[in-house]
């Protein structure tokens, strides 16, 4: 690690300097060719450029060859050292020598010392070369051109050929005189110089003691000349040798510059102030686009309340269909197309029959019962009358035919065979989340409630009104199995359905249970005011009691219809009656319905002759399923689904408190891991890797909210299958109440204890953009967990996905590997890395603050920005702060873009 970053401090000298020690000055040559330069022999301890012979190329001058003198200079040294310039259509990247003693990126001088005092104590030549940088990022070859941060100098001191001294300054402004470029002043703080070759007794001790403020002025230039006048001035300089301070003259000046950023006169801020410009406008229509939408919701919400009131139920609906099939295509008979062969309305043998042209007819008041055994086609046919969506081939005529003979779109209710319900609502709550969201608008408040409370009633579960529903299987039990059938039945039941049908209502409930389910449905089926088609499979039918509730039998075997007609003692009536197959005779007293079941289980279909059913229209056509649309505004429907959300949050309060107390314990943890992180280079490491670790943290954290996700739903499915809401406002208050409590607040604690302990940049608006970063890459990771969890149904394949995708992310970050050394068939992945721009912006903006390492390696002193340490090592750009903002914003819409396709055309319910 010691050696690599020396070698990190090797890259990072100041131009025309190097060797092991990083105070070898340059022998020839020019800026551009870096490490790769010829450095001046070191003979009796030093290295001396007058004794080596040294010598510039042609267009370069000043000691240690850095001062360009020509345009064909800049360009030809550019070129030969293979160095290239990033293409931009709205810049000239033309590079020119700029020799005025302005500086537009980074600028080398070079100046001759002929002060009086000096030149009595030391009678040969003294050059004193500076490099001013003032914005690093706008040079050719960043880090070779140029040393340092935004606004800092470097100043060496030349005797006879060797180095004497250098120092070093920050916080530096160029002031421009009357003559812009011909004219400059700057002004830098934290002046530091260290004395290098001087011998003790003489000006050791002045040299060392050059602290505090530095001003740097130059005069005219003189055009015929290209020199002019400078003087350096600082406080002890200036009580040494008068208030001009260190007279410089003859001062030759050179800076290699792209012409587009001399034409843009030197903005170094154009980027950023675009980038920002940008973030803010895109911000800026969000906001405006969520107000436009408010306003559409509220008036929504207005319009639908004010609504004339038309009467719930009323419509005596009959359910009948004709030569219903279902069929599942085998595999070849699915790609046949590509083939040329059948079409998918052709027959196959390879073809599952589910269902065989089957007719029936359920009219207002009467209850149908389908019979069979299992894999008899009972779910299949429930299915299709319900209108569920159906993976195979359906056919035939399903139809609902008003008593006025009018167009009329029933409203359907479906009872599937399990108990999707919120555990932690209460029953009464429950049916009543139904009501507000399945009852039109212009239905007060108040009245739902009443209708919640007379379904209640009507369902004999007044007694568990307050109680929670809870999990079927696990330790939050609520209620019993045969209390949750009924409540499912009264969410179905609270939209006042014209048809409700149910698949085997009374599987897995005892005796009692199964025959309070089915004295509910009889009720409501011959309700007086308003009587309604029930339709129910039933698995096994037991009691003689429960069969005697239905009116009408559908007796079903191995997808076939053996009978369909009236109920009690009729179908044994009509299969004892038959002559052919040997169908036993129906014993008094025995269960009509153990009997049918029976029955076709040891006579064979075909053996059996089958009742038509008559007066159904013969149609053949293909089924169109009733679509109703939501009822509640989309505003409504946020408002109501936030309050489930706010409930059930607050009552299971375990995972928020999880999130909070493990972000309380790894803030300390992490904290201390880099308690007080120094300003060394290993310091500097460490506040990366304390970043870093925060990243990572929250990428693996956030796992949580694919798990949520899965949980949830099937609960999503049933209600959306029922119309209650909309995919897009359900996600968006799982959006709210999962990213705020469990995301946002969590990630706030761990970023905010870990920042302060480990001593980061103690600027505010430091610490507020360092957070805005992690809150931007929260949502990122969990928007990105909610399209995992959307897009597969199990939940396992999508956490190794995530666990994988995180580990991606840590790889391609820049904290392991560095990017320019990915080989370039996979550099391009890191693009794709939200974690790698995360690292970055939080990089930044640690250095932004002025950042400087302090070190000492091999005796040598380390005086550097911490943006040049940050660039070599990790390939991060000083500027890219507002840049990975936006690509952080680029995935949260783009993710989001994804979730919203994903649940409208993927999680819906589908059997």
């Amino acid at each position: 690690m010691f050696r690599r970053l020396w070698y990190i401090l090797f890259l990072a000298i100041p131009a025309s300097f190097g060797g092991t020690t990083c105070s070898q000055p340059a022998c020839g040559g020019t800026i551009f060719q870096g490490t790769q330069r010829p450095l001046t022999p070191i003979s009796n301890g030093s290295a001396n450029m007058t004794s080596a012979g040294c010598s510039c190329d042609a267009g370069w001058g000043g000691t240690g060859c850095n001062v360009c003198q020509s345009q064909s200079a800049c360009q030809t040294g550019f070129t030969k050292a293979g160095l290239s310039v990033s293409d931009s259509s709205s810049q000239n990247n033309t590079l020119v020598c700029n020799t005025a003693p302005r500086v537009w990126a980074a600028g080398h001088m070079s100046c001759q010392v002929n002060n009086p005092t000096l030149q009595a104590l030391y009678p040969l030549s003294s050059t004193l070369n500076i490099l001013r940088t003032l914005q690093p990022s706008l040079t050719p070859a960043s880090n070779i051109t140029s040393f340092g941060g935004s606004g800092s100098i470097q100043a060496q001191l030349f005797y006879a050929g060797v180095e004497q001294f250098y120092c070093q300054a920050d916080s530096c402004a160029q002031n421009l005189g009357a003559s812009d470029n011909n004219q400059v002043d700057w002004s830098c703080q934290n002046l530091r110089c260290v004395c290098r070759l001087v011998p003790a007794s003489n000006l050791t001790g002045a040299i060392n003691g050059l602290r505090g403020t530095l001003d740097i002025s130059c005069g005219q230039l003189n055009n015929s000349t290209n020199t002019a006048p400078c003087n350096f001035k600082q406080a002890t300089l200036q009580s040494l040798f008068g208030a001009s301070g260190l007279g410089l003259d003859g001062c030759t000046f050179g800076e290699c510059i792209q012409q587009g950023v001399i034409d843009a006169g030197g903005n170094t801020t154009s980027t950023t102030v675009a980038a920002t410009g940008a973030g803010l406008a895109t911000v800026g229509g969000l906001l405006l686009l969520a107000l436009v939408l408010l306003l559409w919701g509220f008036r929504s919400q207005r319009v639908a309340r004010r609504a004339n009131a038309d009467e719930l139920g009323g419509h005596k609906v009959t359910v009948e269909w004709n030569d219903v099939s279902y069929c599942i295509p085998s595999t070849t008979r699915r790609f046949s197309w590509l083939k040329g062969g059948a079409t998918a309305s052709g027959s196959s043998n390879d073809d599952k029959i589910i269902l065989d042209t089957i007719s029936g007819r359920v009219a207002p008041g009467q209850m149908m019962a389908i019979l069979g055994p299992s894999g008899a086609g009972k779910t299949t046919l429930i299915d299709i009358l319900a209108g569920n969506a159906k993976s195979g081939i359906t056919t035939g005529y399903v139809g609902w035919r008003s008593d006025d003979d009018r167009k009329y779109t029933p409203r359907i209710g479906f009872v599937s065979q399990d108990d999707v319900l919120p555990p932690t609502l209460t029953v009464f709550e429950a049916l009543l989340f139904a009501a507000r969201l399945r009852l039109p608008e212009y239905v007060t408040d108040v009245e739902k409630q009443e209708r919640v409370n007379e379904l209640l009633e009507k369902l004999a579960i007044t007694h568990i009104r307050d109680s929670r529903i809870g999990a079927k299987h696990g330790q939050a039990r609520g209620i019993s199995g045969g209390e949750m059938r009924r409540v499912s039945i009264g969410l179905e039941l609270i939209a006042k359905p014209d048809v409700l049908i149910l698949d085997e209502p009374t599987s897995g409930l005892d005796s009692v249970s199964a025959s309070r389910i089915a004295k509910v449905l009889h009720t409501i089926a011959h309700d007086s005011t308003n009587p309604v088609p029930v339709i129910a499979s039933i698995h096994q039918p037991r009691q003689f009691q429960l069969y005697q509730t239905f009116d009408t039998v559908l007796l079903l075997a191995h997808g076939r219809p053996l009978y369909c007609g009236p109920g009690s003692f009729a179908p044994a009536d009509y299969f004892s009656n038959q002559e052919s197959g040997g169908v036993p005779k129906y014993q008094k007293g025995y269960n009509v319905a153990d009997y049918l079941l029976e029955m076709q289980a040891t006579h064979p279909s075909h053996a059996l002759s089958h009742q038509p059913v008559r007066g159904i229209p013969r149609q053949t056509t293909a089924i169109l399923s009733p679509q109703i649309a939501c009822v509640a505004t989309p505003l409504t429907q946020i408002q109501i689904l936030s309050g489930r959300e706010w409930k059930i949050l607050r009552r299971d309060k375990t995972l928020f408190f999880t999130h909070v107390a493990v972000a309380s314990v790894l803030g300390v943890f992490c904290g201390g891991l880099y308690f007080k992180t120094d300003l060394s280079i290993a310091g500097f490491q460490s506040r990366v890797g304390c970043l870093f670790f925060l990243g990572a943290l929250i990428a693996f954290s956030s796992l949580s909210a694919l798990y949520n996700i899965v949980e949830i739903r099937p609960l999503f499915l049933r209600e959306r299958s029922g119309r209650y809401y909309s995919p897009t406002t359900w996600l968006l208050s799982r959006f709210i109440f999962d990213v705020l409590p469990l995301r946002i607040i969590p990630t706030i604690i761990v970023s905010t204890i870990t920042y302060w302990m480990a001593g980061l940049a103690h600027e505010a608006s430091n610490y507020f953009k360092f957070l805005f970063i992690l809150v931007l890459y929260t949502l990122v990771m969990t928007i990105f967990n909610f399209l995992l969890g959307a897009l597969f149904r199990n939940g396992g394949v999508a956490i190794l996905l995530s666990a994988l995708t995180g580990l991606y992310q840590m790889t391609f970050a820049g904290f392991f590997v560095h990017l320019d050394s990915i080989p370039p068939v996979l550099r391009w992945l890191q693009w794709l890395c939200p974690l790698k721009f995360t690292l970055e912006a939080l990089s930044v903006n640690e250095v932004s603050s002025g950042l400087m390492i302090v070190d000492t390696l091999q005796g040598v002193p380390v005086n550097v920005s911490a943006s040049l340490i940050m660039n070599t090592l990790f390939g991060f750009g000083a500027n890219n702060y507002y840049r990975d903002v936006l690509v952080l914003f680029a995935y949260i819409a783009g993710f989001a873009v994804g979730v919203i396709g994903v649940v409208w055309l993927r999680v819906k319910e589908r059997r």
